[in-house]
């Protein structure tokens, strides 16, 4: 599983001319679930996301969480993330989780998002979707989760 964090002011998508979600401050996910990946990775995930310090506090240092903050989530499904790019020019997207699979764990990983009490917006999976975004830092940050750990 590969997530990249970004922390934003504000974030929206758009899928055929409508906004279909969209925060203020929080973070905005990249969501990549690969074929190997399991209900251990998901939880790491979900909990390392709601936990992971990336913002300022009193002093300036990056010490506070999306949930000290009150911030929101913008959740992403990014297959593409499980691109492997080594051979020739067209990356092979095999890594990647079947989609009917991979949707089922893209909404259990929102759920318990929403467990640690973390307002989610979402795109809509399968679908073309415009995401804009205004990075705050910017701070952005790739998470890639095996076996229940990150690595």
């Amino acid at each position: 599983m590969k997530i990249v964090i970004q922390k934003v002011k504000e974030a929206k998508v758009i899928v055929d001319s409508e906004s279909v979600g969209a925060i203020q401050e929080g973070f905005m996910l990249l969501v990549g679930i690969e074929v190997d990946d399991d209900e251990r990775d998901i939880q790491k995930a979900a909990d390392k996301i709601a936990q992971i310090r990336l913002f300022e506090d009193t002093d300036g240092k990056m010490n506070r969480s999306i949930q000290d903050v009150g911030g929101k989530i913008l959740s992403i499904s990014q297959f593409t993330l499980a691109a492997d790019a080594r051979k020739g020019n067209r990356p092979s997207f095999i890594g990647a989780m079947r989609p009917e699979l991979a949707n089922e764990y893209f909404e259990q990983f929102n759920a318990k998002l929403r467990a640690h009490g973390i307002e989610v917006q979402t795109g809509k999976f399968q679908h073309h979707m415009n995401v804009i975004l205004d990075n705050d830092g910017p701070v952005t940050v790739i998470l890639t989760i095996k076996d229940g750990k990150v690595i």
